[in-house]
């Protein structure tokens, strides 16, 4: 029979801590303190009463904590925290990122990451085509628009082609200034725009009907009247079958 694999608890990198100690425990509590904390590593952090001044690491707390009290730090802290680490490896960089996160006034020197990644230039570049595909929602594909400008103009005459073309974007109309419509499928939100023309934008690609974009976010036939939603007047997310009735009216 197979033995049953236990859970591993990790081990805590942070083994032992003292925090708002008074600086006068140096002079008057030596040999205390020093059994304690000798031979051991760690960062840590000088206060000027409540408010953070400086942080550090050291690999002997006693002799680098002894020494702020004679150097450029003496007599801009009062009070001390300490926190030991089982390894020295992380120190530095324990250290960067508090230095970081802080930004005491006392560090001349602010934390570095030396092999961590910038992800800002990442997040601008995803948030600039956001606004991009925003701003071709909101205002359309100028190139598009200024091309199905000019075919209206040379077919002005309302023929029954025409008419039948109309029939077949049934939400033209309806809209004169746009409509943004909403889904949601198995917990996933989908957004597309109901042009004045009629023509529906979903993923920067146009159809003619609500089933068709409808199928296009599902990836199988849909019937986009039950599917998509408006907000009306009132702000409530209405079935955008609710229009079908105003539709048949205009092409009686």
């Amino acid at each position: 029979m197979a033995k049953k694999k236990t859970s591993r608890k990790s081990r805590s990198i942070i083994i032992g801590h003292l925090e708002r100690i008074n600086s006068k425990v140096f002079d008057q509590y030596r040999k205390q303190i020093t059994d304690i904390i000798k031979g051991n590593n760690g960062v840590y952090a000088l206060y000027r009463r409540d408010k953070l001044y400086y942080i550090g690491l050291a690999t002997d707390f006693k002799k680098r904590i002894h020494h702020h009290l004679k150097d450029r730090h003496k007599g801009k802290w009062n009070y001390f925290s300490l926190y030991i680490i089982r390894k020295s490896d992380h120190i530095r960089e324990i250290e960067a990122l508090l230095l970081r996160i802080a930004d005491p006034t006392g560090n001349y020197q602010k934390g570095k990451l030396k092999s961590s990644k910038n992800l800002g230039p990442k997040l601008k570049h995803l948030l600039t085509e956001d606004f991009k595909n925003f701003l071709d929602e909101m205002f359309g594909d100028q190139k598009k628009y200024a091309k199905q400008k000019t075919i209206k103009k040379i077919a002005k005459k309302k023929t029954k082609s025409t008419i039948h073309r109309s029939a077949d974007r049934p939400l033209k109309g309806l809209f004169p200034t746009g409509k943004v419509i909403y889904a949601t499928y198995k917990g996933k939100d989908f957004k597309a725009w109901v042009r004045s023309n009629g023509s529906i934008r979903y993923d920067g690609t146009y159809y003619a009907t609500p089933s068709g974009a409808g199928k296009a976010a599902r990836k199988k036939e849909t019937d986009g009247w039950r599917f998509w939603k408006y907000k009306d007047k009132s702000g409530n997310l209405v079935k955008i079958d609710a229009l079908r009735k105003k539709i048949k009216r205009q092409f009686k």
